[in-house]
């Protein structure tokens, strides 16, 4: 424990060591957080200033457009402004607290997306029963079971972490504090706490990938029989959810189901769900589903049309 007090600041190396590349990431991911916050925000306000908040679909997306917004901005705004900074530092308790925020967020998000195939999977495959199961006392208790998860994931990666003797090197290749680059930096044999994160964290994102592969394909089968208006209705609103899942999990699983290393390509996956997804999620929930189009057309026109007056 003596030891860890030897490196009180981290530094980042970032996404480039070349100041062009630097600028031009500066302004691509400054867009896209702007983009990120707009696209979230528009979501929230229209499902809550609608009836689609009494849906257990919508209630859940409003979840995660909240999750997303909190998650992308535990990253982003550090990122951008060490794009500009010219010495990219961490203090070593706000590099612990990101990790802590960023793994409790990302927990959520993947048993929210979870909780989102279950809704589907009752409402496609036991459509007589769905109001009585999906009631809102279960959608409260899902979010409630999403965030003890989440939390319970974070604290152990955290406790994981926090107890590691830190007396140099304190360079970190990536862009933020995460599990494995402080492995990397540790001066004591980190194995066992390798094999420890792949359980906690690799594990977890691959269980609940496979539960909602499995969800999805049971759904696909039951709406084999469905009349063609019903299927595609159907097929619409689950390859959305899929598209989702896939742009999340995919990096996801590349970073953390393999043993404790670190390779340069960490750092491009995990800008797709720091940063990606979370910009891509409104757009793929809402160009390609009605009700949430009609939502947003009814509230935001009504409201110019009133301003207009």
């Amino acid at each position: 424990m003596g030891n860890r007090n030897n490196v009180t600041v981290f530094i980042l190396l970032g996404l480039s060591q070349n100041k062009n590349v630097e600028i031009l990431c500066f302004i691509l991911f400054s867009f896209c957080y702007v983009a990120i916050w707009m696209g979230n925000l528009l979501i929230m306000i229209s499902i809550t200033c609608s009836p689609l908040i009494n849906q257990p679909m919508y209630f859940f997306l409003n979840c995660l457009s909240l999750s997303d917004l909190s998650y992308t901005s535990t990253v982003t705004p550090k990122l951008l402004i060490d794009l500009l900074a010219e010495r990219k530092t961490i203090s070593y308790s706000n590099c612990m607290t990101q990790l802590f925020i960023l793994h409790f967020l990302g927990g959520i998000e993947i048993f929210i997306l979870t909780g989102m195939a279950y809704d589907r999977y009752v409402a496609i495959c036991r459509p007589l029963h769905y109001t009585v199961i999906m009631s809102r006392q279960r959608c409260n208790t899902i979010i409630t079971a999403c965030c003890t998860g989440a939390f319970l994931h974070s604290a152990s990666q955290f406790l994981l972490t926090i107890f590691l003797p830190f007396c140099g090197p304190n360079e970190i290749d990536h862009y933020f504090c995460d599990v494995y680059p402080l492995l990397k930096l540790a001066c004591t044999d980190t194995y066992r706490i390798g094999v420890l994160v792949i359980v906690d964290s690799g594990l977890i994102a691959l269980l609940a990938f496979v539960i909602l592969m499995a969800s999805y394909f049971l759904i696909l089968y039951t709406i084999r029989a469905y009349p063609a208006e019903s299927r595609a209705k159907a097929l619409s609103t689950c390859s959305s959810h899929v598209t989702v899942v896939i742009l999340f999990f995919a990096p996801v699983l590349f970073i953390y189901i393999r043993p404790a290393t670190t390779l340069p390509e960490d750092k491009v996956f995990a800008l797709f769900y720091t940063i990606i997804a979370p910009m891509f999620n409104p757009l793929i929930y809402t160009l390609r589903n009605m009700e949430m189009k009609d939502a947003m057309k009814k509230i935001w026109f009504r409201h110019l049309f009133l301003e207009g007056k």
